[in-house]
């Protein structure tokens, strides 16, 4: 599972800081009466039961002031694209425009998000300010307070928590397994992982990994080759219920496997459970209506140092360019960076399968390009089409 990422937002001086030290556990953000003490967002990983990996954001006042403060309260909102669940913070009566501007922010990315009266030991929620908040957030708001004894304190933690997983396991943009619905327990299964100059030193690539895990999980039985192994394994009448390949070994792989055995490919099942799927589907064919000049953006979710061998970076826009004849221009965006040009300069975005960031953060990620109607494909699902298995390497996951 992906590590979730959980900002906190605010005005200045509402207690921000001191509500992340209490998840926490630990003083890991500066808590002061000075008005302004956060100024650029702080991340503090920890573990949360039930939850698991988390991210704690905290980030600056939504009311700072002055040129300054309006470039933190930017950086603030630049946040809701990279986080699964907001906590909207806010003191006494104060709930105003200011908040209703960062839940309309909350909204565009239909990120869940859990109001947060915060100092109720100075004061419970007014009944008709409260009603208000609820109307306008669409969910209850939950009093707290970090200047409690530690035991109330504890208990004040413990049903926010409770609150954080219910919001998170309600969401639409819960990951899917990646192989949920698509293989059943005893089956046997085939995972063909090169080992090539882009693979990580000593070690198998996180979607690799997650699929191993997943497939134990079901009670699958697992086999993992090399492409120089494969031929073998179909020769002596082995039986699988399905092959999964890595994409840049499609076309070696397809050439083995029985045409009436299930294949695909790691990127193409993470589109299935991370990824914008449907719009996967309606934009991967648009790679043939590229013309002279267009622009390609390439969105890769990690950051790493780049070869000649790199996927995204020199692979597909040289495969992309034999395809369609056409000289295409790209850019590539790394890990979760701004990208610099207006989003309607591109023919085309092209984004990896995303297995280090979470579901919610993905979407984001694309949401600029599928609001203009702009073409959105990924790795794989670029790569079947372009090697002509589109269709085959579609189909295990249309089920």
């Amino acid at each position: 599972m992906s590590t979730l990422n959980i900002g906190i937002f605010g005005r200045r001086n509402v207690g921000k800081s001191s509500i992340i030290n209490a998840l926490a556990g630990q003083d890991v953000a500066i808590v002061s009466d000075t008005p302004g003490t956060t100024t650029d967002p702080v991340r503090k990983r920890i573990e949360i039961f039930g939850l698991g990996p988390c991210v704690l954001i905290d980030t600056a006042g939504i009311d700072d002031e002055g040129n300054l403060g309006r470039m933190r309260v930017a950086r603030s909102e630049s946040v809701a694209a990279q986080i699964d669940l907001a906590l909207l913070v806010f003191t006494g009566d104060a709930f105003g425009e200011y908040e209703e501007g960062m839940l309309r922010l909350f909204a565009r990315y239909a990120l869940p998000v859990i109001p947060v009266h915060n100092k109720s030991d100075m004061g419970m929620l007014d009944d008709a300010l409260k009603a208000r908040v609820e109307e306008i957030s669409g969910t209850e708001t939950v009093e707290f307070s970090t200047a409690l004894p530690a035991s109330e304190l504890e208990e004040e933690v413990r049903m926010l928590t409770e609150r954080m997983i219910k919001s998170v396991s309600a969401s639409r943009y819960s990951e899917r397994p990646m192989f949920d619905g698509l293989v059943c327990p005893g089956q046997h299964v085939l995972l063909v992982c090169p080992i090539d100059s882009e693979a990580p030193t000593g070690r198998l690539i996180l979607p690799q990994v997650n699929a191993i895990r997943n497939l134990l999980d079901i009670g699958a039985v697992v086999t993992v080759v090399q492409p120089d192994r494969l031929a073998g394994l179909f020769s002596d009448g082995r039986e699988f219920s399905l092959v999964v390949t890595d994409s840049q070994a499609f076309s070696e792989v397809a050439a083995v496997v029985p045409e009436n055995v299930p294949l695909t490919s790691f990127s193409m099942l993470l589109a299935r459970s991370k990824g914008c799927f449907e719009d996967y589907c309606k934009g991967t064919p648009k790679i043939s209506a590229l013309k002279d000049g267009d622009r390609v953006l390439i969105l890769e979710s990690c950051t790493h140092h780049a070869s000649c061998d790199d996927i995204g970076r020199v692979k597909i826009p040289a495969l992309m360019r034999r395809f369609t004849g056409k000289r295409l221009e790209f850019d590539v965006v790394g890990g979760l960076d701004a990208v610099s040009r207006p989003i309607e300069d591109y023919a085309l975005v092209l984004q990896c399968g995303g297995c280090m960031i979470t579901r919610r953060q993905l979407f984001s990620r694309l949401l600029p390009a599928i609001e203009k109607g702009i073409p959105v494909s990924n790795y794989g699902m670029a790569i079947s089409y372009m090697k002509g298995i589109y269709e085959r390497a579609l189909k295990p996951l249309l089920l």
